[in-house]
C-alpha cells in the first residue's frame, strides 16, 4: 500500500513547477527552492506504523482540520528546532468513510507549495491553472 500512496503523492507534488524529490532523514521529501513542501512517511519511518504526509499549513488550518477530523489529520511532532510546528499531518492509510480523498491531498500539497514557493513560481502555477 505504501508504494501506491507514495506514487500518488509523487505524481501530485512533481507536477508543481520546479519541485524536486530527495530523501530527508530517510523519508521522501518534495522540495521547491530548497524548502520542503511535503514529506512522505510510511510504516518504516513512523513509530505509529501509519502511512502519512506532512505539509506546511497556513495559520489555523492545522488546528481546524485536526479538531474537525482527528482520524484523518494530526499535528506532526515538532523537531527540537521547532520545524514541523506549523505543519499538518494527513493519514494516507484510511479506508471506508475516512478513505483518502486525493483531490483534497492535491489541494493540501498545492497550498503548502504556495506557502513555500517564490512569488514567481506561484504566478507560474496560477498561469498554468487558468
Amino acid at each position: 500500500m505504501a508504494m501506491r500512496q507514495l506514487e500518488r503523492v509523487r505524481e501530485i507534488a512533481l507536477a508543481l513547477p520546479e519541485v524536486t524529490e530527495r530523501l530527508s532523514a530517510g523519508a521522501p521529501c518534495f522540495i521547491v527552492s530548497r524548502k520542503p513542501i511535503c514529506r512522505f512517511h510510511d510504516s518504516n519511518f513512523s513509530s505509529d506504523d501509519r502511512i502519512s504526509i506532512w505539509c506546511p499549513a497556513s495559520l489555523g488550518v492545522r488546528e481546524e482540520l485536526e479538531t474537525s477530523e482527528p482520524d484523518r489529520f494530526f499535528s506532526p511532532t515538532p523537531s527540537a528546532s521547532g520545524v514541523f510546528g506549523d505543519w499538518i499531518g494527513v493519514y494516507l492509510d484510511t479506508t471506508g468513510e475516512l478513505a483518502v480523498d486525493w483531490h483534497e491531498i492535491a489541494a493540501i500539497i498545492e497550498q503548502a507549495y504556495r506557502l513555500r514557493a517564490s512569488k514567481k513560481l506561484v504566478a507560474r502555477l496560477d498561469q498554468r491553472d487558468s
